[in-house]
């Protein structure tokens, strides 16, 4: 009885709670702010931010930050998730020790007066631990509880806890498996790899060897909406004019590229 309960009556909001901390990562953090793929309107950064809070994966600009340290000096010690030090360090293990002196002079020097300047980002991150508890916790708990009749203690442990639990994993799967396990069609000089595994489970951020070779590009893959829904969020806010302005490789670029540097498993066709 009690599985029953919580399978018809925890999974949705769940589900829900999943996709929109996944896309505070994935379309905020990630590609708005880390990359600048795309322009987003104010109400449309005000949502990302508050489902970046409810990922609680450290504040956005702080995520940004050590993103693009990422990028610049990937599988180096001044990459915060550094996968040539292993699967479980570039998962989760860089998170339970101290930077590298590298990643923290090398963040020191990143130009971030973008983030700096954008009052959504500094005010998210001057309440960030408020909204973390808020968003992350006790909206997931008291949700379901109020509107119908969930017990707080189902609401905390499935659209809470566990949720955030697979959020975070999925996260992490991009910085440790896509890193790790994959074929490189772009560029097959680079470890991070094209794993549909991780794209499914990231919402569309396991195309990794296409994003590290154009990190500018604003879906992450050349191949769309497809095992990719944070980029058919983007489109959906450009249709509603909330969003506009989407960065995107040309397709001659990428085949261009493949034939150059990439391993040879890139379909032209």
């Amino acid at each position: 009885m009690f599985c029953v309960c919580i399978s018809n009556l925890s999974f949705p909001p769940a589900l829900l709670c999943f996709l929109l901390s996944a896309l505070g990562i994935t379309a905020g953090a990630h590609r708005l702010w880390s990359h600048k793929s795309y322009r987003a309107s104010t109400p449309l950064r005000i949502f990302l931010a508050l489902a970046n809070s409810m990922a609680f994966q450290n504040d956005i600009y702080e995520w940004a930050r050590d993103h693009r340290v990422h990028h610049k000096y990937s599988e180096t010690d001044a990459d915060p998730h550094n996968a040539v030090r292993g699967f479980f360090f570039a998962h989760i293990g860089w998170l339970l020790v101290r930077k590298h002196p590298d990643v923290i002079e090398k963040g020191q020097k990143l130009e971030l007066t973008d983030l700096k300047a954008d009052k959504i980002v500094m005010f998210q991150r001057r309440y960030y631990k408020l909204s973390v508890v808020l968003l992350c916790f006790l909206v997931p708990m008291l949700v379901p509880w109020y509107f119908w009749g969930e017990s707080l203690w189902v609401g905390y442990f499935i659209p809470g806890l566990m949720r955030y639990a697979l959020v975070l994993n999925a996260t992490w799967l991009v910085n440790s498996a896509a890193h790790m396990w994959g074929n490189r069609p772009y560029d097959k000089n680079i470890n991070p790899s094209e794993n549909r595994f991780v794209a499914f489970s990231a919402i569309g951020e396991g195309f990794h060897n296409f994003h590290h070779t154009f990190p500018f590009d604003y879906a992450t893959s050349e191949f769309g909406m497809k095992l990719n829904i944070t980029t058919a969020f983007i489109d959906l806010m450009c249709y509603l004019g909330l969003a506009q302005e989407r960065k995107r490789v040309s397709r001659e670029v990428i085949v261009s590229r493949a034939q150059r540097t990439g391993d040879g498993s890139h379909k032209t066709g």
